[in-house]
This record gives structure tokens, C-alpha cells and sequence, in this order.
């Protein structure tokens, strides 16, 4: 039982101190400069259709209006 103890003791010291790291980490990750725009492109996924895709001028929606035809095309010339 002594091995249990050990790591017993050891997952509530050090288990603590992990977890909080991440979560830090985690919420640092997520708030950073620069990524207001990824964050929104994520948020817009659910309202994109075929019909009117989402703003043209964001960086992380350069591929929205890609086609099959246009990927044949692609394929094609390169």
C-alpha cells in the first residue's frame, strides 16, 4: 500500500499544479493577439451557405468560393 500512498500524494501535489498550468495555458492560448478573426470565422461556420458565403476580405476564408470546377481547373493547369 506504501506505492499507493506515494503516488497517491504525488497526483495531489503535482496533479494540481499540471492542471492549473493547462488551464492557464489554455485560457492564454485562447485570448491571445490576433486571433479575433479566427475566432469569429469559427463562430460564422454555422450561417455560411452555398448561395452567400462570409466576407470575401477575411485572410481565413480565402478557399470559401472554391469549386469543383475550379479545382478541376487547378489540377489541370499545375
Amino acid at each position: 500500500m506504501e506505492t499507493y500512498s506515494a503516488l497517491r500524494q504525488f497526483a495531489d501535489s503535482w496533479g494540481l499544479v499540471f492542471l492549473t498550468a493547462a488551464f492557464v495555458a489554455i485560457v492564454v492560448y485562447t485570448f491571445r493577439r490576433g486571433s479575433r478573426d479566427l475566432h469569429r470565422d469559427c463562430a460564422d461556420i454555422p450561417f455560411r451557405n452555398d448561395d452567400a458565403p462570409g466576407d470575401a476580405k477575411s485572410r481565413f476564408r480565402r478557399n470559401a468560393n472554391r469549386t469543383e470546377k475550379n479545382l478541376e481547373d487547378e489540377r489541370e493547369s499545375g
